[in-house]
């Protein structure tokens, strides 16, 4: 899957950033500049790559 980064403008300004294709916190890493840009973050949801990267971490961690 290809990296991307959708941003959605509704009718009243209000601004949703969706990124895809991120493993783990480099979604964040690659919107922050997007983010900084538009303002003040009201909510946040995290997607299933985002934690799968996280147990994957831990999982490795443990090992060692």
């Amino acid at each position: 899957m290809s990296k991307t980064i959708e941003i959605v403008v509704t009718p009243t300004g209000q601004t949703q950033v969706q990124t895809k294709g991120f493993v783990g916190s480099e979604c964040r890493q690659a919107s922050r500049f997007i983010e900084l840009a538009l303002g003040k973050r009201t909510d946040e949801e995290l997607t299933t790559e985002f934690h799968q990267q996280a147990s994957q971490q831990q999982s490795y961690q443990q090992r060692h």
